[in-house]
């Protein structure tokens, strides 16, 4: 806003965006990536609307970056031997009691946080004991169909009782979404040093030391499988056998299952 706040969008040149970018490129970049995308998409608009003829965060601008180092930071992650106690000092916290289930409704279904925010109590079949996630809410543009333990349905009773059972399953006290930090702020509040995302790779690193066959695991976290035969294959006969799986989770990160068992999948 400094630089370009009071700019008309015609105005505002591919230095301008320069001057915003450089003082956090390299220090944090995963913001100054966004930037530049945000302010790009603006542009774009604004170029369609023939307000401007070219997009100053585009191309143009690609080669006069520092250039990103290769290695990723990942999402910090719990080892899964931790995730059990972690559960417990969220539960004993005194955070806003839907966001403490929503946290343990997100390590039970190893989901993405903006599925479980944004859940609606019309995607659950408790009776089934299966959470179905719309498309316009997976990654993969998906419909996702998750297998819920018998943890998690206790999760959404309790969250039933609370909400009343209609609209946003986790709602915020102002009975909104909860917003994207909420969870984030949760766990480093109460100091676990991990991120919500970072809770999928626990359960990931879990299946792989307890011999949860790949194709199972992938599926559990609704990873896009590129090979067409083994899609099909997914597509037909796993959904039982990830329902096996997350109950051995569900059951591990309760202290009822040793590490050293083997999930019957």
């Amino acid at each position: 806003m400094p630089r370009l706040g009071a700019k008309g969008v015609d105005e505002i040149t591919t230095a301008d965006v320069m001057e915003v970018l450089l003082p956090i490129w390299s220090s944090k970049p995963e913001t100054a990536r966004r930037v530049r995308q945000r302010i790009g998409t603006i542009m774009k608009w604004a170029v369609a609307q023939g307000y401007r003829e070219s997009n100053p965060a585009g191309d143009a601008i690609g080669s006069a970056l520092p250039r990103h180092g290769k290695n990723r930071e990942h999402f910090r992650a719990l080892p899964h031997a931790e995730v059990g106690a972690a559960l417990e000092a969220i539960r004993a916290s005194r955070a806003w009691p839907a966001t403490k289930l929503a946290f343990e409704f997100l390590v039970l279904t190893a989901a993405r946080s903006g599925e479980v925010r944004h859940a609606m109590w019309q995607e659950m079949d408790l009776g089934a004991a299966t959470w179905t996630v719309p498309g316009e809410r997976m990654k993969s543009g998906r419909t996702h169909r998750v297998p819920l333990t018998s943890r998690a349905i206790d999760v959404l009773r309790e969250a039933r009782r609370q909400s009343g059972g209609d609209g946003l399953v986790f709602p915020s006290p102002t009975n909104r979404a909860l917003s994207a930090s909420t969870l984030s702020k949760l766990l480093r509040e109460n100091g676990v040093p991990a991120v919500p995302h970072g809770f999928r790779t626990s359960f990931r690193v879990w299946c792989g030391d307890t011999g949860v066959a790949r194709e199972v695991a992938e599926a559990a976290l609704a990873h896009v499988v590129r090979d067409k035969v083994e899609a099909a294959y997914a597509r037909g006969t796993l959904f039982v056998r990830r329902r096996e799986a997350m109950e051995d989770w569900a059951d591990y990160i309760a202290g009822r299952l040793a590490h050293s068992r083997t999930p019957s999948v």
